[in-house]
């Protein structure tokens, strides 16, 4: 397994980089041009500054297994047809049984905006939403962790 971020818009950066290098995980950290992103831990792959260049990169690199942490619910889509799993920096894990009604939703959010009608952003990111992603990454590494011992 390794762990791949969408890294662009990522509030999560830090909370990844600790459970990378807690249980030795590759971590591959991608951007685009537009933002300066800079580890201690893991790579850093700076791709061009064109629309989707970062998800298409992604895209390529992720393998069955794999983990992508990304707020972009398309992305998620593809990581999961690609028999990896994908976590929104909120915590909420993507999956079979709720990435069809997400993209709906972003479907019906962008035509309302097409049509002139406001849609309200995210909440603010507290100190409790950072909990609850680490919560949920740790107990996705901890399930891989045991899953793997169970076959040596």
């Amino acid at each position: 397994m390794k762990i791949l971020v969408d890294a662009d818009a990522s509030p999560v950066n830090e909370i990844i980089k600790k459970a990378a290098r807690k249980y030795q995980l590759d971590l591959i950290f991608v951007s685009n041009v537009n933002h300066l992103i800079k580890s201690d831990y893991g790579k850093v792959m700076v791709v061009d500054g064109y629309s989707q260049s970062a998800d298409v990169a992604i895209i390529n690199l992720v393998k069955r297994g794999d983990l992508v942490i990304t707020q972009d619910y398309g992305l998620a889509s593809i990581v999961l047809s690609k028999g990896g799993l994908a976590l929104h920096p909120s915590g909420k894990q993507y999956s079979e049984a709720n990435i069809d009604g997400l993209l709906m939703q972003r479907y019906l959010n962008s035509q309302i905006r097409k049509a002139g009608g406001r849609i309200h952003g995210p909440h603010k990111r507290t100190k409790a939403d950072n909990f609850l992603f680490s919560e949920k990454l740790t107990a996705i590494l901890n399930n891989y962790y045991n899953y793997r011992e169970t076959l040596e």
